[in-house]
């Protein structure tokens, strides 16, 4: 966006803009367009008696502010606020909203009240440049969330801080647009990024940290396409306050929003999962960086049909990739070219019933190829639970460090399974164990063959201890 120099201030005052401060730049528009688009006002400062906010007050100036918002609504044009802290509550945005900041100093920090920045059924709505503080005071339930945005046609929230929501940090909901460059940090509710049936949202190159259940998330009450992309964001330090066993640590999470990209995101040290996708079909989960998670690192399960999960690197987790869920329709995958390593079984919650420390894991339509996995603690590859297992083919991997190669389900009902051409090495017990539930019930069938379990074709794997 093209940064006005000071030579365009005097034109832009002519042009229409609402200014707190002749000194203030402008960005994104060109005198041009705003001579086409905009009604001449009076762009003269207003002084503090005739209605002018004032920095470091200590009083609420949201009437102030919100009047400010609605005379720049009127006139189509950008109210631009000087650098400061106001303390505001209860503002409403119009439905066509233009409000531009000087990037880290111009603050407004909620004062209490019902809600603190709330807009519904907007045309156009662009912040920027602006710090939003929610002084961690709580929002009341129709709001949600710091900053709540809901229908709007044509949205851009960009270079903004949204830092100590009493709930969610950002919700929007039922939109298009953008979300960029912007940082959510000390998110006390939910999540910090609070995505919800939207119509064709862009979520980029944003930083998430330090909040307290989740990092992004991209949810529809009713499963449809969604068709959000969430790419080169960086989501960091991500707790899980609310406990359980996974709708919260994740620094990612998608739910029955299908269509959804995650792409190139950097993921570290999340509770739960860096990526966790539920019930999301063509989803593509790719080229990710996924450090320190305290449970599986990316995940797709439940009801999901379709999913890519290809080119991430994983490092730490007590699975690195889980697909699952045969049981409520969870099937048809491709999981290709990643690279998973120190994967533990140091699971954050107590149970009994399942294996952790295992590299990948699948059960329906998947092809398991290309993947290199170093030190995970108890498999390199886990094919199916039960009798939870149908054409799954695993080839081309390479799997060091490890105590068993595979872990394959021979329960009666399990349908094809191809293990061919993987390379094992340093493999502490068995390349490949046939298992009952919990229960080793073969040999190695790498050296022994597949032959008494007619659904599985194992051929020219190579292993070494």
């Amino acid at each position: 966006m093209e940064i006005w120099h000071d030579s365009c201030i005097e034109m832009a005052r002519t042009e229409g803009f609402i200014m707190i401060n002749r000194r203030n730049f402008l960005t994104g528009m060109t005198a041009a367009g705003l001579a086409a688009t905009v009604t001449p006002v009076n762009a003269a400062g207003i002084t503090t008696s005739g209605g002018r906010l004032n920095p470091g007050s200590p009083d609420d100036q949201g009437p102030v502010l919100q009047a400010l918002l609605d005379k720049a609504a009127k006139q189509n044009t950008v109210l631009v606020l000087d650098p400061g802290r106001y303390r505001v509550s209860n503002i409403t945005l119009p439905k066509n909203t233009r409000i531009l900041g000087v990037s880290g100093s111009t603050v407004l920090e909620y004062a209490g009240g019902d809600h603190f920045i709330y807009g519904e059924n907007g045309n156009y709505t662009e912040l920027s440049g602006i710090v939003f503080d929610g002084a961690l005071q709580p929002v009341k339930e129709y709001a949600d969330a710091a900053v709540r945005i809901n229908g709007t046609s044509h949205l851009k929230m960009s270079d903004c801080r949204i830092t100590n929501a009493g709930q969610i940090g950002v919700q929007i909901d039922k939109s298009a647009g953008t979300f960029e460059r912007n940082r959510i940090d000390n998110a006390v509710g939910d999540a910090g990024f609070f995505g919800l049936e939207n119509t064709g949202l862009m979520i980029f190159n944003n930083l998430v940290e330090q909040c307290a259940n989740n990092g992004i998330l991209v949810y529809r009450w009713d499963r449809g396409e969604d068709n959000t992309i969430v790419s080169q964001n960086r989501v960091q330090y991500i707790n899980a306050i609310n406990g359980g066993t996974g709708p919260y640590g994740n620094g990612i999470n998608t739910y029955q929003a299908d269509g959804v990209v995650v792409t190139n995101n950097h993921v570290s040290d999340c509770a739960f999962s860096a990526v966790r996708s539920n019930s999301c079909s063509n989803i593509q989960i790719t080229n990710n960086t996924c450090l320190r998670s305290g449970e599986a690192a990316v995940y797709s399960e439940f009801a999901f049909q379709g999913a890519n999960i290809s080119g991430n690197i994983i490092d730490g987790g007590v699975r690195g990739i889980s697909i699952a869920n045969l049981d409520k329709g969870g099937r048809l995958s491709v999981c290709a070219n990643n690279l998973i390593r120190n994967i533990h079984d140091r699971v954050p919650y107590e149970e009994k019933h399942h294996f952790f420390g295992t590299g990948i894991s699948a059960e329906a339509e998947c092809a398991i190829t290309g993947n290199v996995i170093e030190n995970s603690i108890n498999f390199g590859i886990f094919l199916g639970w039960g009798n939870y297992l149908r054409n799954v083919a695993a080839s081309n991997n390479v799997i060091r460090r490890t105590k068993t190669g595979f872990y394959v389900s021979v329960v009666e009902g399990t349908g094809k399974v191809n293990i061919t051409n993987n390379v094992m090495s340093q493999i502490s017990r068995a390349g490949i164990v046939g298992y009952h539930w919990k229960d080793a019930v073969t040999g190695d069938l790498a050296r022994d063959g597949g032959g008494k379990f007619g659904n599985l074709t194992i051929d020219g794997n190579r292993i070494s201890s």
